[in-house]
């Protein structure tokens, strides 16, 4: 297998990467009046790094990236570009180890928004800046990699929609750049008029462009430790809105722009996601207006920023959710497992897959009932294939059992069994809160011992990779292909 375009490529990127710690430096010099930064400093080495392996690779005669290039491609990314994220907070953030510093860039990278920092609100600029710079590459990253690679890769029943235009037939590469730019547009364009938002009504310029990286991208990542409790009220309403934008396909919005609203408004992942939060939020909101002493309105808008966040995994909170009761969180683990629509930031198993599931039991049951009858589970008036079913069924199996396989893996480094098991669901489903009496006041994981901070890492990586795209590394058919 030709390993030069897959490294040609994780170069380009670095470069990238790169050049914005380099912008982190500058916000740093503005508001520190540093002339140079720890920010600068990495953001040299980094580009190097990107101009030494674009110049030892630069004489690949690949114009194509095959399936296991892709597969490689996925994983080397998400693993060796939180390396270089993680530099500016081993040597820019005050005491943070090697791991928690990967961790950090991990939970960025994949978007999942768990934190083993404490101190945002006294925290430099620059870091704060770089901890919504990396989740904003890795929403965009993600959404790229799920509408170009994991079709082709046909992933999690992800072939299933090789037919909305981008079937690439293993030529990713030059069909790849004309989504991509159209992708990255609806995605600047949203975050602007995001930023704008915020500010129109009340965060500070430098809060409000943090938190519309972070948005966007579904990160979660926050300027304070209070999370998003910091700014109550009418931004809620904001942040709600445009959390549950970023979750829906941002392929969709491509074509509105176009003159083609149809699309959206017909998209079945968009009419369920939408039911769903509705349906969801209803019931919470019910439970806390009969239970809670607050007013409708501020119970109405807790109740659905929450939901939304953890919907969308975004992972931003305003209360202690903790606190609303047994049921309240129930459904909130449970939403935290359904997801956003594929080809959005959003994380977890994600609407399309529910929905076949859906179908696929409604079939058999129809079968149990009229064992004679010929019949076939369809979505959206399309017939599903068996290999998508049998590839998004793979999918639940595995995602089930990694998130149970983590679980006791943390519960054995000492975690209790509440810590335990929402430590697995979060890192998983890239979601971002976790409860428990080793998950601090201000969220914080940094008490978690090292190696469950570890274990954590891979199920956030596992995670955002689908599963199976970073499974299929460990067969040894793969390499022998």
């Amino acid at each position: 297998m030709e390993l030069r375009p897959v490294a040609n490529i994780i170069g380009i990127l670095a470069g990238i990467m790169g050049a914005l710690m380099l912008v982190c430096g500058a916000v740093d010099a503005y508001f520190g009046g540093q002339p140079a930064s720890v920010f600068t400093m990495m953001g040299a080495i980094t580009i190097l790094f990107s101009l030494l392996t674009s110049i030892a690779t630069s004489n690949h005669q690949s114009k194509s990236l095959g399936r296991r290039q892709s597969f490689l491609l996925t994983s080397l990314a998400w693993v060796v570009l939180p390396v270089f994220g993680a530099l500016p907070f081993i040597f820019g953030a005050p005491d943070t180890t090697i791991v928690n510093a990967y961790f950090e860039s991990m939970s960025g990278m994949t978007t999942t928004g768990s934190t083993v920092f404490f101190g945002l609100d006294e925290m430099p600029e620059g870091v704060l800046l770089w901890r919504g710079i990396l989740q904003w590459l890795g929403g965009l990253g993600i959404v790229i990699v799920a509408m170009i690679f994991l079709p082709t890769m046909r992933v999690g029943g992800m072939q299933f929609f090789l037919t909305e235009g981008f079937d690439t037939q293993g030529k990713v590469l030059p069909r790849a750049l004309d989504i991509a730019k159209s992708l990255l547009g609806i995605y600047i364009l949203l975050t602007v008029i995001c930023f704008v938002a915020y500010v129109y009504f009340g965060m500070r310029y430098f809060d409000a462009l943090v938190h519309a990286l972070t948005t966007i991208s579904t990160g979660g990542f926050s300027t304070s430790d209070q999370s998003f409790a910091k700014f109550t009220g009418s931004l809620e309403y904001v942040a709600t809105v445009f959390m549950i934008l970023a979750s829906l396909p941002l392929i969709r919005f491509v074509q509105v722009l176009s003159g083609q609203a149809n699309p959206l408004l017909k998209d079945i992942q968009v009419r369920a996601y939408f039911r769903w939060i509705l349906v969801s939020g209803g019931l919470v909101f019910f439970y806390r207006w009969t239970t809670s002493t607050d007013t409708v309105e501020a119970t109405f808008r807790e109740t659905f920023f929450n939901l939304a966040s953890l919907f969308s995994g975004t992972g931003y909170t305003s209360v202690n959710i903790a606190a609303w009761g047994s049921f309240p969180l129930t459904v909130i683990i449970l939403v935290g497992l359904i997801g956003g629509c594929t080809g959005s930031t959003a994380c977890s198993i994600k609407i399309f897959r529910w929905l076949v599931l859906i179908e696929c039991v409604k079939d058999q049951l129809r079968q149990l009932r009229y064992p004679h009858s010929a019949s076939r589970p369809s979505l959206d008036g399309r017939p599903l294939s068996q290999d998508v079913i049998v590839s998004v069924s793979a999918f639940f199996a595995f995602f089930i059992l990694t998130m149970g396989v983590i679980a006791v893996a943390l519960s054995l480094t000492g975690l209790s069994l509440e810590t335990s098991i929402t430590a697995a669901w979060t890192s998983v489903a890239n979601i971002g809160p976790a409860y428990g009496q080793a998950v601090s006041g201000t969220g914080s994981m940094e008490a978690f011992p090292e190696t469950a901070k570890w274990i954590m890492i891979f199920g956030m990586l596992a995670g955002r990779l689908e599963i199976l795209s970073l499974y299929v590394l460990a067969s040894r058919r793969f390499w022998a292909i």
